[in-house]
């Protein structure tokens, strides 16, 4: 399968993401076609010219959508939460989602088959360390998918949603410490660990492989509500 991958910043940690992928392909005895593609989900131009290249390099739209970029500066009380916030976690966790799936829709439809995954959170749940600014952005991404599920099952598409909390190694949980004495400190998860990304990937090959799976947001927390 050929990947078309984005970033905003952090074109070095793709590279190697992407030297990884294509060591493994060769040991399996072949070649993968990877794409790496720059852009700011916040500018509407920057989304139709992903898409634009995207096409160029691999003849084609793509069959799945993974809507995985996200914004997250942690503000936890309403009264700190500057109205810019607010708007940029909406237009790159919401708007952005929204003209991803438009572009990437007709495709789709044409040939009777897609898979969309939007990533998600707690925090939509009512739950997560952040404030309601990341919390009504990651709900209205869980409001879509369920309303888009009912509408395109019958074109062989399928849209459901992963909700992850407390996911380490990455840019906003780099470690455990940074979560001491908050309510997603590890002492408060029962599985007593963070969680990796290679576990949210797991659960999204999952829902690409599940044609029956639609509308559903399935919670990646090691149980913690």
């Amino acid at each position: 399968m050929a990947l078309a991958l984005t970033f905003s910043t952090g074109k070095a940690q793709l590279d190697d993401l992407i030297r990884e992928l294509q060591l493994q392909h060769l040991r399996g005895g072949g070649a993968r076609l990877i794409s790496a593609h720059q852009a700011n989900l916040e500018a509407v131009d920057d989304i139709d010219r992903l898409f634009s290249e995207i096409r160029q390099a691999h003849g084609k739209r793509p069959d799945v959508l993974v809507a995985n970029a996200g914004y997250a500066k942690v503000i936890p009380n309403i009264a700190d939460i500057p109205l810019e916030e607010f708007d940029r976690a909406m237009a790159v966790n919401l708007r952005a989602t929204f003209l991803l799936v438009k572009l990437a829709l007709p495709a789709m439809v044409e040939q009777g088959w897609g898979r969309i995954v939007f990533v998600s959170s707690i925090a939509a749940e009512g739950g997560g360390i952040n404030g309601c600014h990341y919390a009504a952005s990651k709900a209205g991404m869980n409001g879509m998918m369920r309303n888009l599920a009912t509408k395109l099952g019958r074109h062989g598409i399928t849209v459901n949603s992963l909700a992850p909390a407390m996911i380490g190694a990455t840019g906003l949980i780099p470690d455990e410490s940074i979560l001491k004495g908050t309510p997603g400190d590890v002492v408060n998860i029962p599985v007593g660990r963070l969680g990796t990304p290679q576990e949210c990937a797991n659960v999204i090959e999952m829902i690409c492989t599940t044609g029956y799976l639609t509308g559903q947001n399935i919670l990646l927390t090691g149980g913690l509500k």
